[in-house]
């Protein structure tokens, strides 16, 4: 591995033999106490109140507190599921209360469990779990019960149940897998000779076939070729670089008090890759997210990278719209992905029924599994991905693989969705993008604003 370099001069240590892949399970070294700036923690008890009045809600039966981030369609879709749910537990009340997407929701509900008061469970992202749970934030699941309600570790895909694990101990109940793919319109594809026998897109191997495909779309479209938004946006540029980082195979570390070690030659190929797609033809040069769906919709593009979470807003201008994951251009299967995984926030005296009740809850929603499939989502459960009603859902089963290699982001405690790392990593990468710095250049960009989060304290 190519070590990265302070602009001091000073080489790097030895790589630690415990050094990170997106997959592996997390380790006790580099993690810091805390998940966010919590600010007066008084502030906690207000946000009890989120739910609504406890003792009208438990008037109906055991109250079970569900706090998430999702909005849209999957906001509709997860009420539609909860509906269902309520049908099959007429003594519990599950009371879902939705808060603001990103940094307000986390901050929330850090102050919430901080101060002891937050609901039986919320959702986080899966990469975020670093940030939770060695700051006593969260409770573990306890797995006899969790064994009780009819889940266990052989119902999730391996490297998914390792993610979700702190300190041998289980603290997050994944949910799904939402990692980006490719949406392409199976005309369009038809017409540029890039669909194979099985009727999907032709299996795409290296980078040159994907920039081959990607002219080939465009001569059809007499656009682009392939839409892909990454201006001004927080997250798109790092998760397409992120992910091609993962299948190259390449190691990092993010120690906090030490400097990021990154593959440096492979940062910088997989960023020249990325300049490269940009020329106009392959992808427009300067998009952003909500101009690359429009070119898609709109026919000016013949397919999209994009998360699988956009398929209800494609399907509804391109009905038969088909996905699959993103190619395997490098050396090893993997997607830049997250999980949305339910948690036990810390309670003070948490209650021993509506514990149950609230496990019983989350089972129930997890083999509800087909019907979140609808929003895009790739169900965890494998019962459910390997059952004849998943396997018949289009395009949803042509990408379900992918969920296997989910490469989420590097587990220290300032990554994850909807961090400011994230962002800071896009600024870095856009500059490169547009042509205002060299790859090479755009890679020691990205080092230098790791270095600076490495070393700043975690918030306790």
């Amino acid at each position: 591995m190519t070590r990265s370099t302070p602009h001091n001069g000073a080489s790097l240590p030895p790589r630690p033999a415990t050094a990170g892949r997106g997959l592996t399970g997390l380790s006790r070294r580099g993690v810091l106490q805390g998940a966010l700036g919590l600010g007066a923690l008084a502030a906690a008890g207000s946000l009890a109140g989120c739910s609504g009045d406890v003792r009208t809600a438990t008037a109906g039966g055991t109250l079970v507190r569900v706090w998430d981030l999702l909005g849209g369609s999957d906001g509709e879709l997860m009420d539609s599921i909860l509906n269902d749910v309520r049908g099959d537990f007429s003594e519990t009340v599950i009371d879902r209360t939705t808060l603001a997407w990103g940094a307000p929701y986390y901050t929330k509900l850090a102050m919430a469990a901080a101060g002891g008061r937050a609901p039986e469970s919320a959702i986080v992202h899966l990469s975020r779990l670093i940030g939770y749970a060695p700051g006593g934030l969260l409770e573990p699941f306890d797995l006899d019960m969790l064994a009780e309600v009819g889940i266990t570790e052989a119902d999730f895909p391996p490297a998914l149940w390792e993610r979700a694990l702190y300190e041998g101990e289980l603290y997050a109940l994944p949910l799904d897998t939402h990692p980006v793919i490719l949406f392409y319109d199976p005309a369009v594809a038809e017409q540029a000779g890039l669909i194979g026998d099985d009727g999907l897109l032709t299996e795409i191997t290296s980078p040159e076939e994907f920039l081959d495909a990607g002219r080939a779309l465009a001569e059809v479209t007499g656009d682009t070729g392939i839409a892909y938004g990454y201006l001004n946006d927080s997250a798109q540029a790092w998760r397409l670089f992120w992910g091609l980082y993962g299948q190259k195979g390449a190691e990092y570390d993010l120690t906090p008090g030490r400097p990021a070690e990154l593959d440096v030659d492979a940062a910088t190929e997989v960023l020249e890759f990325m300049q490269s797609m940009l020329d106009g033809t392959v992808t427009a040069p300067n998009s952003d997210y909500g101009s690359a769906i429009a070119n898609f919709n709109t026919g000016r593009a013949g397919a999209i990278i994009s998360g699988d979470w956009e398929l209800n807003s494609l399907r509804g201008a391109v009905p038969e719209v088909s996905a699959v994951p993103l190619p395997i251009i490098y050396d090893q299967p993997a997607a830049f992905g997250d999980s949305h995984a339910y948690v036990l926030p810390r309670q003070i005296s948490p209650d021993p029924e509506r514990r149950r009740a609230t496990y019983e809850v989350l089972a129930a929603i997890l083999r509800e599994g087909k019907a979140w499939a609808g929003a895009g989502h790739i169900p965890t459960l494998t019962e459910v991905v390997e059952s004849q009603e998943y396997q018949e859902m289009r395009p949803q089963a042509n990408y379900a693989e992918a969920g296997e290699w989910i490469f989420l982001d590097p587990p220290v405690w300032f990554t994850g969705s909807g961090s400011d790392f994230q962002n800071r990593m896009c600024q870095e990468m856009q500059r490169a993008l547009l042509g205002l710095i060299s790859a090479e250049e755009g890679v020691q960009s990205m080092l230098d604003e790791m270095n600076v989060l490495l070393s700043s304290p975690a918030p306790a």
